[in-house]
């Protein structure tokens, strides 16, 4: 098997669907607007540091899911693909997901942003194997606001990966040819875990790690 990984935000979009998600419930007038953007850029700047606990940021966006119950949430995310996601689609990440599908290979797109954001984002790439952070559901499908099982950040996405091969009763033995495309230095486990490394529009931190390293940088949005 020839694996092809994808991180999502900032890699295949030239945008953070969750950070873009919790503003777009500011327009929509699910949230404050002072108080959100304050906690959602605090959060961002944790996360392009390398600091976010994964809880307590599920915790705070998925929030607005619980209170306004799967339909109109299903409802607000349509929108937020017609207005916010489709547009912010370029044809180089689309054709590069393309490229290896043609190839023969594998493709996932590996995230820590949650299934509910991402899982149509991944359908509008032609991607139905996604792995990101899994919601606890209580008894009408509202999230709780808790991850379920482990979460796909930073090393877990190295553990998620490994699941989702054993559950076809593979290993990474199985894989002849792994490449993983990312933007963070919050995915470094996995670059190093698989055959080909690719720094995708990298922050400064992965960039020159990447650069000392002699692996493939790649700027998609240029």
């Amino acid at each position: 098997m020839r694996l092809a990984l994808f991180d999502l935000d900032h890699t295949l979009l030239p945008l953070d669907s969750d950070y873009s998600w919790g503003q777009f419930t500011v327009t929509i007038g699910w949230r404050d607007a002072e108080s959100h953007t304050r906690a959602n850029d605090a959060f961002y700047e944790q996360y392009k540091a390398g600091t976010l606990d994964i809880h307590e940021y599920t915790r705070f966006s998925v929030a607005p899911l619980a209170e306004h119950g799967v339909a109109q949430s299903d409802a607000a995310h349509r929108r937020f693909m017609d207005e916010v996601i489709l547009p912010a689609m370029r044809p180089a990440a689309v054709q590069l997901v393309f490229q290896h599908q043609v190839a023969g290979d594998e493709v996932l797109i590996v995230t820590a942003t949650n299934e509910f954001v991402t899982r149509p984002i991944a359908q509008a790439f032609g991607v139905p194997e996604l792995i990101a952070i899994e919601l606890e559901r209580d008894a009408q499908g509202n999230p709780t606001g808790e991850i379920r099982g482990t979460p796909s950040f930073r090393e877990g996405k190295v553990a998620r990966v490994e699941q989702w091969l054993a559950s076809r009763g593979l290993s990474w033995a199985d894989v002849t040819h792994s490449s993983f495309y990312s933007d963070s230095i919050n995915d470094l486990p996995l670059l190093e875990k698989v055959t080909e490394p690719v720094a995708t529009n990298p922050d400064p931190r992965l960039s020159a790690i990447a650069t000392e390293r002699g692996w493939r940088i790649l700027n998609l949005f240029e």
